[in-house]
């Protein structure tokens, strides 16, 4: 027993190792030269122009959702839903326009950039480059990381506009509530700092999607086995990582 633990502790200081180097690596990247403007603006394109149909598709149904569970349980409890625009308004800020977002980017965006990482290391296409003297973590980290902060933070604004839309839409046609009620009830709860604590909170999600994603792909095993593998840890990590560092903001934001 204390065989295995001591080996999962070893195995656990080793990743970490391992994924604070490729974070030193990047970091050091992104203000060195040269800068591949062309990768990096074909990155964007790839994550946020081809994410955002589906992020403003699903963060609608997520505002509807939000609006009639808060209308039925304030009813439920205190009788009265006239909170319901404040409150659906703040949580669509707070909470639900940058999480949805950095969950849908990890499943579509995050588990593509492992698998793409992945294949070119089983396939030697990473040992390629470094015998061209071109720095692997520059060359397929960096673009991804600039890419997913871009379009972690315009992603988090448009589902949050999107969302906050779609809300005042189903308050008037369900609950009756006009555009004005809606936007001096939502006025009464949310204000600027909270949009604020949105962005900086989709900035930190779209650094952690490419990061622990190409991280995965560096490591990934030969193999159909071995893509699919990493993919999955790749998702699962991601998303718990989000989870965690909306806890941890929040909790400083509060």
């Amino acid at each position: 027993m204390l065989g295995i633990l001591g080996q999962n502790l070893i195995n656990l200081s080793e990743i970490l190792g391992e994924f604070f180097q490729l974070l030193r690596v990047t970091f050091f990247g992104l203000i060195t030269p040269p800068f591949r403007v062309r990768d990096v603006l074909r990155q964007i394109f790839f994550v946020a122009n081809g994410s955002a149909l589906i992020v403003v598709f699903c963060v609608c149904f997520a505002a509807m959702v939000t609006i009639l569970e808060s209308s039925f349980h304030m009813k439920l409890v205190i009788q009265n839903d006239s909170m319901v625009p404040g409150f659906a308004a703040m949580l669509i800020l707070k909470e639900l326009g940058a999480v949805v977002t950095a969950l849908l980017l990890t499943s579509r965006v995050g588990a593509g950039m492992t698998a793409e990482v992945g294949i070119m290391q089983i396939t030697e296409q990473v040992d390629a480059l470094k015998m061209l003297g071109i720095e692997p973590i520059k060359y397929l980290v960096v673009p991804r990381l600039i890419a997913g902060v871009f379009a972690g933070v315009v992603l988090t604004i448009i589902a949050n506009m999107t969302c906050i839309f779609c809300a005042m839409l189903v308050s008037k046609a369900y609950l009756g509530f006009t555009e004005g009620l809606f936007l001096t009830a939502m006025t009464r709860f949310v204000h600027f700092s909270d949009l604020i604590e949105s962005v900086v909170k989709g900035f930190c999600f779209g650094a952690v999607i490419p990061l622990v994603s190409c991280y995965f792909g560096f490591r990934c095993k030969a193999g159909a086995e071995g893509v699919g593998s990493a993919t999955t840890n790749s998702v699962v990590i991601t998303s718990i990582s989000i989870i965690v560092i909306d806890f941890l903001l929040s909790y400083m934001f509060s």
